[in-house]
């Protein structure tokens, strides 16, 4: 039996190649314990003071539906705009791991995934390694540097409540 051989159609080699994407890997470590960190994603009360806001631009609007497959949106207003983020949990496996799709209103079309692992440590505390999947190339040095802050802004939100 001859194997059988299709040419590619001229349509198909004339199409724009991809943009190339990147997928960013940030890894920190908290005093807090697994549950805490893990609570701090999906706690509405805990999740505005730090996800998505930083200090100059804190968080207008949120909501946050908790489960496999219910959806959230973070608002902040950045220069006289708003700018919308929003997203679909994929997996929510309590205290060890959160994956979510993630889109801005300003890229519609772009959709990425964000998968964070929470472990404990063997002395007190927790480590957490946050992985942003199909970020483009262009954006991706600006994404990461936004996750350093906002794991960052995590860390001491937790800080303070670990105070209070």
């Amino acid at each position: 039996m001859k194997p059988e051989i299709h040419a590619r159609s001229s349509a198909w080699r004339s199409r724009p190649t991809p943009e190339p994407h990147a997928a960013i890997r940030v890894a920190r470590r908290f005093r807090a314990s697994p549950a805490r960190v893990f609570e701090a994603w999906l706690d509405p009360a805990i999740a505005r003071r730090w996800l998505f806001a930083t200090a100059t631009c804190p968080i207008e609007q949120m909501q946050i539906d908790a489960r496999v497959g219910g959806s959230f949106r973070f608002v902040e207003q950045r220069y006289g705009e708003d700018v919308s983020y929003r997203g679909e949990y994929t997996e929510i496996s309590p205290h060890r791991r959160l994956s979510f799709i993630l889109a801005t209103d300003r890229d519609r079309h772009l959709v990425t995934r964000v998968c964070v692992d929470v472990s404990p440590l063997k002395s007190d505390g927790s480590a957490l390694t946050l992985v942003h999947q199909d970020v483009p190339r262009q954006h991706a040095s600006h994404t990461r540097a936004r996750w350093i802050g906002m794991l960052y802004g995590l860390g001491a939100t937790l800080d303070l409540l670990a105070l209070s």
